[in-house]
């Protein structure tokens, strides 16, 4: 007896894809060719509707790696975007998706610099070519703080469905590895994100949790030490003669395990924790990479260093 060739909603679909989102302007480009070096086809705004089609024939003719860009321009289909996630998990899809977002200043500078018009900049400005030449670059620099903040509530539901990102002090070449890190980090499980940062440089928008150890001895007024980081072995063992770091450590560790078993029974990817100290050097370097070693036994765990990686 022949069996029928599988139709519609029967036919196999692919086992993962990347679906890579976000603001506009927040490096979704830079994060497709990231996934396009790493071996993944990438396809970018493709409208939701399109999605489960495209991943059928994707998959009957290659089984190649997927990566998806959707942003704002597909945003008459967005509110259909979610729910299809969820029937394609639900179909056994592993749905990845990373979003990436960046402060409204980063923003408005980026595309000052680029001279490019935002998606959404012709739904909030009321700029005429008639009026004043100062009037309508007032206007239309109104009109871009507008549009993001209009986008912002458009991506808003699937921001908080995904893998946050937060690229405003990135440099390309640190997008492009933190992207890799994170398709190779696995699919399965939790995977927690240790990030150190810089409070004079701002919180990173990522971050889940926030831990403040600006109140921890400084190796920076240590002559020897200032021109050191956290991964010197200077540094290293004069924040572990310090009970206070010590104690820190212990306490941020304990919190971290007591709620972990929540977040991955809530099906989170991923967990970002970020330790902020205040040159994101000395303090926050050594904590990031004390943790992120403790806890690599039980999960995936990745290291970010926001401020440091920018030096290489």
């Amino acid at each position: 007896m022949n069996t029928p060739a599988p139709t519609g909603a029967d036919k196999p679909l692919p086992n993962e894809v990347v679906l890579v989102t976000g603001i506009s302007g927040s490096g979704k480009s830079v994060a497709l060719h990231a996934l396009e070096d790493a071996g993944f086809f990438c396809v970018d705004n493709l409208p939701p509707e399109l999605l489960r089609e495209f991943l059928r024939l994707e998959h009957e003719r290659s089984q190649r790696r997927v990566a998806i860009a959707v942003d704002v321009r597909s945003a008459g289909s967005l509110p259909h975007l979610l729910p299809l996630i969820e029937e394609l998990r639900g179909e056994g899809v592993v749905i990845r998706s990373v979003f990436l977002d960046a402060g409204t200043e980063a923003l408005v500078r980026r595309f000052s610099e680029s001279r490019r018009p935002h998606p959404l900049s012709q739904q909030t400005t009321s700029t005429s070519p008639n009026r004043r030449k100062e009037d309508r670059e007032t206007e239309g620099h109104r009109a871009l703080y507008d549009a993001i903040e209009l986008e912002r509530e458009l991506l808003a539901e699937l921001r908080e469905v995904s893998t946050v990102v937060d690229t405003s002090q990135l440099r390309p070449a640190q997008l492009r590895l933190w992207i890799r890190d994170l398709v190779q980090a696995g699919s399965l499980g939790l995977t927690l994100v240790f990030e150190s940062f810089a409070f004079k440089h701002g919180v990173p928008l990522d971050a889940d949790f926030v831990f403040d150890v600006r109140i921890l001895p400084n190796p920076y007024y240590i002559r020897e030490l200032r021109a050191l980081t956290g991964r010197d072995d200077g540094v290293i063992q004069y924040l572990e003669a310090q009970p206070e770091v010590a104690e820190m450590m212990t306490q941020i560790e304990t919190f971290i395990a007591r709620w972990l078993p929540a977040f991955e029974n809530d099906q989170r990817s991923y967990l970002t924790v970020a330790i902020g100290c205040t040159g994101g050097q000395h303090r926050s370097v050594y904590l990031t990479e004390t943790l992120a070693r403790r806890f690599s036994a039980r999960s995936v765990s990745l290291i970010r260093h926001r401020e440091l990686d920018a030096r290489d």
